[in-house]
């Protein structure tokens, strides 16, 4: 082990640990011990740090005195000159000191009235998590990468985040030197706007977190909850955490420069997690030793050339860098890029023009794969910031092609064509709109490449069930008129067709196991009635992706003998349900809330809970952040529902499973709805409405009550009364 890199982290844990003392020493001066800390509703896991590593639950400036005092506890005396020892496990234990520490100073910002800069992220909410984690588990983003301080000049800068980009890793931005930071040689680079909003720098990968190197913690402990919210770990299991991150989380750091005795200690810290450091430094000594992480600790690489696969390859991360024939970028981080009207070629679609794309099934005898047409004329004959009408058909065949695979093919358009750098997309069929972006004209961008795009991701993700793929593009505003005359009424006929399946009507249903890559013993049960709980996949999505990949995460599901139909329980569903969950979960009802309901992990769209005062069910989506009538907020009940934890009274769901036919079909459906969020409310308004009036409750949406309503379960059951719900003339739900 090298003396000087741990005789640096101790002595900067040190300093880590002095400073939370005494902050903490002026915050209970100033404000006492009662004052609040931490970030409220952002989180259920009070400061995650010492929430996971120590069973604490630091909710005021009182409580902090336990993690600052634990924090000194860990500290060992800094190294002489003379003696020299393997310091490796007091170098951890300085790396957890320094954690502790550093998210206790974050807290106390919060009772000081502490503001991030503009510009900035900071604390990283529990919903920003959860919003990620199907990109996480489903390999999308297969890691992270965290940079502190700014590279030796803007074009480095620029480079290693490109290249982190192409392999869609996550950059968080965190520390500065001399007052320089990385965020600066972003937008000097040209990958980040000045005034850009915090969403569209997570949409496109790259998030400044915090201009101080203190800011790092922000990173750790959103790192940590992982292990809280898809690991379904408990508070304090601090061994079973840190071997979650070290095991399933691929992050890992990257510094430039030397690296100073407090960088050196937060690095411990992630080591610590299983993350390795990586530096461009010659002064950086090398710990090759595995063990702590999953290959070497600390790496040395100057060749910036090669900076990012050494990156890769430390941490074992999997990736797969897209190259496709076209004169841009192309990546899942350019997906949220937002082209701006001042900086747009050219657009299509929206309130400007007309346009649609769509997939239909052709006969393969008369396609020649790879044939791109465009029918008018291209983007070059537009006036700059001009609008053209756009139709982009895309025709397949194969032999295990069916037509209730179009719609699943047509939902990856906007996946795919959003991953060009420099073109806007957004919407689906007859609704889309896309820009062009000035620059990536300029590049030499045309519509002939949105084929190129298709024809070779259609082949790569698809190609188990497409053998040709044909692209006709059309610009001419007649030509597109006729397309989406032709589009609508596919869609019409598709929407009836699927519309029809039922649990009933098929014999197989499908597993999704994407999600054990983070919480190892859940099994999602995919229904025609009944959609993943990440409400990414249906019954459909299952069957083209097991033709696609038989031996991959959706598996065939026989349902085998009816043990009851009302419940929905099935003799062939448990015993693979068994057999997937590392033999944990023994029964499972697709249909009730209250008797072994089906698993979650923690990437739920929204969770259902049982209000038994109210005799029904109250619905929270992830994106609301208020308290709800249960007394929990979104995050409080994540924590008891995902994991891969069978949780009666609590399930997670996908939105649109609120209005099926079978949601709580065994506990009395969708009249139990007695409360949800407004806005999620409305946006599900039409699809619930016609679930309500099959059920003979027409009025069935406006009694369901909101916030606006009330936000206990006294308050919720005085609406109910006062508007007659449904839910008070059913039979006790418990």
């Amino acid at each position: 082990m090298s003396k000087q890199v741990f005789t640096q982290v101790i002595r900067g844990a040190h300093q880590w640990v002095k400073q939370a003392e005494e902050a903490l020493e002026q915050a209970l001066a100033r404000h006492g011990p009662t004052a609040p800390v931490g970030w409220g509703l952002q989180t259920s896991y009070c400061l995650p740090m010492s929430y996971a590593l120590m069973g604490l639950e630091a909710k005021t400036v009182g409580d902090l005195r336990a993690q600052v005092a634990h924090a000194r506890e860990l500290l060992a005396p800094i190294p002489s000159d003379e003696v020299w020892l393997p310091y490796l496990g007091d170098g951890l234990d300085a790396g957890a000191a320094s954690m502790l520490a550093t998210e206790a100073l974050v807290a106390l910002r919060t009772v000081n009235g502490h503001e991030m800069p503009p510009g900035w992220q900071g604390f990283i909410s529990d919903t920003i998590m959860r919003e990620l984690g199907i990109q996480l588990v489903d390999g999308r983003m297969p890691g992270f990468a965290l940079i502190l301080g700014p590279a030796p000049s803007t074009e480095i800068a620029v480079k290693i985040v490109r290249e982190l980009q192409k392999r869609n890793i996550l950059t968080f931005l965190c520390a500065n030197r001399q007052g320089h930071t990385a965020r600066e040689q972003m937008i000097e680079g040209g990958v980040l706007k000045e005034d850009a909003p915090l969403k569209e720098c997570w949409d496109q990968y790259v998030v400044p977190v915090g201009p101080d190197s203190i800011d790092a913690i922000y990173v750790l402990n959103w790192s940590i909850r992982s292990a809280l919210t898809f690991g379904g770990h408990k508070r304090g299991e601090s061994r079973k955490c840190l071997d979650y991150t070290k095991r399933r989380i691929h992050a890992f750091g990257i510094t430039f420069g030397e690296i100073p005795d407090d960088w050196y200690a937060l690095g411990a810290g992630a080591i610590l997690m299983g993350y390795p450091v990586i530096s461009d430094s010659t002064t950086t000594p090398e710990i090759r030793p595995t063990g702590v992480t999953v290959r070497e600790e600390i790496v040395v690489e100057t060749d910036y050339d090669r900076l990012v696969p050494t990156c890769i390859d430390t941490r074992a991360v999997r990736v797969k860098v897209e190259k496709i024939d076209i004169p841009v970028g192309y990546a899942a981080a350019f997906e949220g890029e937002r082209v701006r009207k001042e900086e747009m070629h050219v657009q299509f679609g929206y309130k400007y023009s007309d346009a649609v794309e769509y997939v239909h099934t052709a006969d393969g005898a008369e396609l020649q794969d790879g044939e791109i047409e465009l029918i008018g004329p291209d983007i070059d004959a537009v006036e700059e910031g001009g609008a053209m009408p756009l139709a982009v058909e895309v025709l397949v065949a194969g032999r295990k092609m069916q037509r209730d695979f179009e719609g699943i093919l047509e939902r990856q358009i906007h996946r795919w064509l959003s991953h060009a750098m420099g073109f806007m997309h957004t919407g689906q069929r007859d609704q889309i709109w896309c820009r062009v972006s000035k620059k990536a004209f300029a590049a030499g961008l045309r519509l002939r490449h949105l084929g190129t795009i298709l024809h070779a991701k259609l082949h790569d993700e698809y190609g188990g069930i497409v053998d040709k793929v044909k692209v006709r593009i059309f610009t001419e505003r007649d030509a597109v008129r006729a397309r989406i005359a032709e589009a609508r009424e596919a869609f019409r006929v598709r929407d009836d067709r699927l519309a029809g399946m039922t649990d009933e009507s098929v014999d197989t249903f499908y597993s999704c196991t994407i999600c054990q890559s983070y919480a190892p013993d859940h099994v999602c049960v995919i229904t025609p009635q009944r959609l993943g709980l990440c409400g990414a996949y249906n019954w459909l999505d299952g069957r083209a992706n097991y033709e696609i990949n038989p031996t991959g995460p959706n598996q065939p599901i026989a349902k085998g003998r009816t043990i009851d139909p009302l419940k929905g329980e099935w003799e062939g569903v448990n015993r693979f349900v068994y057999q997937h969950s590392n033999r944990k979960i023994e029964r499972f009802c697709a249909y009730s809330l209250l008797e072994a309901p089906m698993t979650s992990c923690g990437c739920f769209e929204c969770i259902v809970a049982v209000l038994p005062l109210a005799n029904g069910v109250m619905v929270v989506n992830r994106e609301y952040p208020g308290p709800t009538p249960c007394g929990m907020t979104f995050g409080d009940l994540a924590s008891v529902t995902g994991g891969g934890s069978q949780t009666p009274g609590f399930v997670g769901v996908g939105r649109l499973y609120l209005s099926s036919p079978k949601f709580l079909a065994a506990d009395g459906g969708a009249k139990r709805l007695v409360w949800m969020p407004k806005a999620l409310r409305e946006a599900i308004r039409e699809r619930l409405q016609r679930e309500a009036e099959r059920l003979g409750v027409p009025d069935l949406v406006d009694k369901i009550a909101t916030e606006e309503d009330g936000s206990t379960e006294e308050e919720v059951a005085a609406h109910l009364a006062a508007v007659d719900h449904p839910a008070l003339g059913l039979p006790p739900l418990i």
